[in-house]
């Protein structure tokens, strides 16, 4: 797929449009045009589904072995940034592990400036753990998916008008999977 550029798979989505439009041109049942139309939406729908490994191929976060998270890392922070500071017995009964095993990986995650310790403001006993402005910022360049940098290369070299269009139709079909369905 990678060595296939654009325009071969948007020609190679057109020839199975086209087969498509054959195939609803032979039909003569009462009801053709709701057919037809049913059809030209699942070829959309084909289309749109053959470009989208291309763009995801093109456009994906490449972090390299040495920025990719662990599962451990992304579940700790994760769980601090849903529940708020803990301390390390809590953690440790949410993941069901040993209060040694994460005082481990929070003093990992400590050492790289992920996550702080500090003291209950509560309860001075309490040492409560919590994510670092850095460990937000690396928690949230987790959740991306695609690369920033590559999009905005690529769409500088759009005109402004399909960058409109692009960005507009996206936004419609989120908008249009979030309605309910009519019965």
């Amino acid at each position: 797929m990678t060595s296939q550029s654009v325009a071969e798979l948007h020609e190679q989505a057109a020839e199975h449009v086209r087969a498509g439009a054959v195939a609803a041109r032979e039909s003569i049942g009462i009801d053709d045009t709701s057919l037809r139309s049913h059809r030209a939406r699942m070829d959309d729908a084909a289309r749109f589904a053959e470009l989208f490994p291309a763009i995801y191929l093109r456009f994906h976060r490449r972090d390299g072995k040495l920025r990719e998270m662990t599962g451990a890392t992304r579940g700790t922070l994760l769980h601090l940034a849903n529940s708020g500071p803990l301390t390390i017995g809590e953690i440790a009964e949410h993941f069901d592990r040993a209060q040694s095993v994460v005082s481990e990986i929070v003093d990992g995650l400590e050492t790289k400036g992920l996550l702080e310790r500090m003291r209950d403001p509560k309860d001075k006993r309490r040492v409560l753990v919590w994510l670092t402005d850095d460990g937000q910022e690396a928690l949230e360049r987790d959740r991306e998916v695609l690369s920033k940098e590559l999009l905005a290369k690529a769409m500088e070299r759009m005109r402004p008008p399909d960058r409109e269009s692009l960005l507009r139709g996206m936004k419609a079909l989120i908008e249009a999977c979030d309605q309910k369905e009519k019965s």
